[in-house]
């Protein structure tokens, strides 16, 4: 398919005369609508590895990256310059303050050429503004790929004579029209050929919303592809999975895959990693001069880095499955099928996915929250995300469910008991999360505006088929990036605990040491669900964040045991299985992350709600320990 270069149009050519070159231009402006591919171009331009997926609302802030001398600005997706979101709201107010900025020497404007109408509406509100502020426009056909390959095309040479302003066919997947796209930028370098390339408007330019869609639906439909032809194969599929049967059959089976891949497929990865960390342990403790090294190495760095580190396949099996959710469209028809059930707990089916992520990451996933109109649904989804299981609690449940379950098959061989019990662990967090959030959502004042409603109104993008190799790089992407951001407080933690564990008598003394004396101290706190000092000590450390539990055990067994696994010691020393029980339900329900404590000030504006939902969580999770507890002993 031809495409036409870059270049001025005919037209106006007196706007164009009139500007003049702005003083070191640097900043390009990238903008689009929701979903149109803005930060896979992103990547691709700046060589960064921002967070992408097939649904509305991933990118919430502005985000910059070096292209050379340039500097790139992602922002939010916005579908007009009238925002309704909080993330609508930053991007309008940065977009304009972008325009007005001398330092701005371009705007990069992104359009799903699969969904042309849409996104012209958008860019006619912007090229009068930019025309104002003496700015370049460029406009970018983004996923020409996928319309070739539905037997589409789309008129570039007409759409910008119609326009006013230069049209390039792009595909950010397959980098086509990318090379074309960085000389065009290279050019914006020199203010005085970018000023003459300037959008025109011709007299009779439409201003007001309904002129401006009127104009948006004649342009897509004399230069844009034929929707039925792009829609065909979309409609089959929802008839499937937006049904009232289909829908949820196919959200319990996607979940159950989820949660039982999470095991059986990180186990080959997990034996592997746990005899790389022993061996190596064993390795380096041999290099060391003196015993006292050689113990902190193998019983206190190695046991209780290890211990950690075993677990990191099954966070990354994790990223991998939500990954393919992402980028397959699906997830915005879960959000379809769950509005209804949600909003009975005061949610909304825009809450979905910030939940979802939140079982990767509550951090983004409470930013994510920015895309939900209702302030009232805004704050309970912000409030029950810290319910969702994160990547975080996957070490702890990993430890204690194959410490304690047996790995044995259930349901006819289905599913195996270990994954049975995680989905129970998440279902449970959940519930909790619901149950919470219809309490809240009765007690708070409806007052409109304040803590109003706003009708559900969600795109669903179009049907994809996942890159794997896109797949695994975020997944890899995303598990490096949670051992960089846990290891340095593990490795802290346990050198700590294991100068506490070791002194003042040694390694075998652990019975008498000063971890051990502080341990006894607090450890009544947690004998209502049957805990010895090791375990006390063990969540105490843990409010620093979840996972310095397992680094925290790791080190103590080690000291013990001399090196045994951390299942293997716990099962030694006789903690019950009630005990693991009540500890896997303590950890699912309670909120341990001043990284998220943060965020959630940040975003509710209150440091008084953030301290309310830590105490708030921390009080439901240790009463629900205790009757998990209970309850395991009555069951025998």
């Amino acid at each position: 398919m031809s495409q036409p270069e870059p270049q001025s149009p005919p037209g106006n050519t007196a706007v164009q005369r009139a500007a003049s070159p702005r003083a070191a231009p640097r900043d390009v402006l990238l903008v689009g609508n929701p979903n149109c591919g803005k930060s896979l171009l992103f990547n691709r331009l700046t060589g960064l590895q921002q967070r992408v997926a097939n649904y509305p609302g991933v990118t919430v802030d502005v985000r910059s990256g070096q292209m050379g001398e340039l500097r790139l600005r992602d922002f939010p997706g916005i579908y007009s310059l009238s925002p309704l979101t909080l993330d609508e709201q930053v991007a309008v107010r940065e977009l304009r303050a972008g325009l007005a900025s001398e330092g701005t020497c371009g705007l990069l404007y992104v359009l799903d050429a699969t969904r042309l109408e849409r996104s012209l509406y958008l860019l006619l509100q912007l090229l009068p503004e930019a025309v104002a502020a003496r700015v370049p426009v460029l406009v970018l056909a983004n996923v020409m790929d996928e319309l070739v390959s539905r037997g589409a095309r789309l008129d570039l040479e007409g759409l910008q004579a119609a326009l006013g302003c230069p049209v390039l066919g792009i595909s950010g997947r397959t980098g086509q029209g990318v090379p074309e796209l960085q000389r065009a930028l290279e050019s914006w370098k020199d203010a005085g050929h970018a000023s003459r390339l300037l959008p025109t408007l011709t007299p009779d330019a439409p201003s007001d919303v309904g002129a401006l869609k009127a104009r948006a639906r004649a342009l897509a439909q004399a230069h844009g592809p034929n929707a039925d032809v792009l829609l065909k194969s979309q409609h089959r599929l929802d008839r499937f999975f937006l049904s009232s049967l289909g829908g949820p059959l196919a959200f319990l089976l996607l979940m159950a895959v989820l949660f039982q891949a999470v095991f059986s497929w990180a186990a080959p990865l997990m034996d592997a990693v746990e005899w790389a960390t022993t061996a190596l342990g064993a390795l380096v403790a041999g290099w060391m001069p003196g015993a006292l090294l050689q113990d902190f190495v193998r019983d206190g760095l190695f046991a209780g880095m290890g211990s950690f580190l075993v677990f990191v396949p099954q966070i990354f099996v994790l990223f991998v499955v939500i990954g393919v959710l992402e980028d397959s469209g699906y997830l915005a028809r879960a959000a379809v099928i769950l509005h209804r059930p949600l909003s009975a707990f005061g949610l909304s089916g825009k809450s979905f996915v910030p939940l979802l992520s939140g079982h990767a990451c509550a951090i983004p996933a409470m930013m994510a929250a920015r895309t939900i109109e209702s302030p009232r649904r805004r704050l309970l989804t912000i409030l029950s995300i810290p319910f969702m299981s994160c990547s975080a609690r996957l070490p702890i449940y990993g430890l204690l469910i194959g410490a304690f379950i047996p790995a044995h098959a259930v349901l006819g061989g289905l599913l195996g008991l270990q994954g049975l019990v995680l989905t129970g662990l998440y279902v449970l967090g959940v519930t909790a999360a619901l149950l919470v959030s219809a309490t809240l959502h009765a007690a708070l004042p409806k007052r409109q505006g304040v803590l109003g409603d706003a009708p559900f109104v969600l795109e669903l993008p179009p049907y994809r088929l996942p890159s794997a190799r896109a797949i695994l790089r975020a997944a890899l992407s995303r598990s490096f990036s949670f051992v960089r951001r846990a290891a340095p407080v593990i490795f802290s933690v346990t050198i700590i605990v294991w100068v506490l564990g070791y002194f003042p008598h040694g390694a075998g003394h652990l019975e008498s040491s000063w971890l051990a004396q502080l341990g006894k101290l607090i450890a009544p706190v947690l004998a209502p669900i049957g805990a010895d000092w090791k375990v006390t000590v063990g969540v105490l450390t843990s409010f620093v964040a979840r996972e310095v539990f397992v680094g925290t055990l790791g080190t103590l067994y080690g000291l013990q045991a001399g090196g045994d696994t951390v299942p293997t010691a716990l099962l030694q020393q006789g903690m019950s299985t009630a005990t693991a029980i009540s500890l896997l339900v303590f950890y699912a329900l309670s909120l341990q992350c001043a990284s998220t404590l943060a965020v959630m000030r940040k975003e509710t504006g209150s440091g008084r709600i953030a301290a309310g939902a830590f105490v708030g969580m921390s009080l439901i999770a240790y009463a629900a320990a205790c009757a998990a507890y209970q309850l395991a002993h009555l069951l025998g």
